[in-house]
């Protein structure tokens, strides 16, 4: 039993490339902002005692209430919130700057408990992860600094795997228990859940025209596709030959996510960003990253 965990443990934390930890902190980072871009815009309804607040409550499992900011302050948050997010995707002082966004994504989720969804309650997470990697070792101004003042320095091509394993674990145990709770309610008895979502308030050009034409049968089928591959997530991206067609139904159910609730594609982009860094070929992420060195110059 032993020897059987050591080489299961061998297997898990074995270095992995440090091109999944970078393209994670650029574009997780940058879908993060996206969708918190509308609540800054209006930081003083957000978090101030100009705006609506949830009245606090002593009932201890509710989620912890947070006292209202002078307006002047609820502008300095959202200004720190925009620049800690944007250092961290161009990896600028990384373990500061990822350290202020995780610790500030956790205080707007906790401020305004109206407007905290998906993002907002797994952008802290993924920002603290990130602070706690060696992120911003490539592809980032901290390598570029590095780079200027000790060019012979070796330049890392890999991490230990504990950092990029999080987000590869973290994956299909959240589809799992979205599975689960879909199971548990009308996703396994009713045929069309998935196409009374469509008619909602989130509802795009793209949701109406293919509800209008798609057949009645093909809401189910994609209904019973998506309730299989959440259920099933642990074994789909743990076996490696059901690994990619999980990564490529997982990345087309969130481009259809995307397009057909509006409000929800930061939530799809964020979504398709760990799924790419996490599972992709690793070649795939290393050719993006090096693109913009191999553009002619303008």
């Amino acid at each position: 039993m032993r020897e059987l965990l050591t080489w299961l443990a061998r297997g898990a934390f074995r270095p992995q490339p440090i091109a999944r930890l970078a393209v994670l902190r650029i574009l997780a980072s940058l879908a993060i902002l996206g969708f918190m871009a509308s609540r800054i815009h209006h930081a003083d309804d957000w978090l101030s005692v100009a705006g609506f607040r949830v009245p606090e409550g002593t009932d201890w499992r509710q989620p912890l209430s947070l006292p209202a900011l002078p307006e002047w302050a609820a502008w300095s948050v959202a200004a720190a919130l925009a620049v800690a997010g944007l250092a961290t995707a161009a990896g600028a002082f990384t373990r500061w700057a990822s350290a202020v966004f995780a610790a500030l994504l956790a205080y707007v989720a906790l401020a305004d408990r109206l407007s905290a969804f998906t993002v907002s309650k797994l952008a802290p997470v993924i920002a603290l992860a990130l602070c706690l990697s060696p992120s911003g070792a490539r592809y980032s101004v901290d390598a570029w600094r590095q780079a200027r003042r000790d060019p012979s320095a070796p330049r890392p091509e890999l991490v230990s795997g504990g950092c990029v394993l999080f987000f590869q674990v973290l994956l299909p145990v959240f589809y799992f228990a979205s599975g689960l709770a879909k199971a548990r309610g009308d996703w396994r008895t009713h045929p069309y859940v998935l196409w009374t979502h469509l008619h909602d308030s989130y509802q795009t050009t793209v949701s109406w025209f293919i509800a209008n034409h798609a057949p009645t049968w093909m809401w189910t089928v994609t209904q019973r596709a998506v309730l299989v591959f959440e259920c099933g997530a642990p074994l789909w991206f743990a076996l490696p030959w059901t690994r990619p067609f999980a990564l490529a139904f997982g990345v087309g159910m969130h481009l259809m996510i995307g397009l057909m609730f509006g409000p929800v594609i930061w939530f799809s982009l964020l979504m398709m960003t760990l799924l790419v860094a996490s599972y992709a070929p690793e070649r795939w992420l290393t050719r993006a990253l090096q693109l913009g060195r191999r553009l002619p110059p303008r």
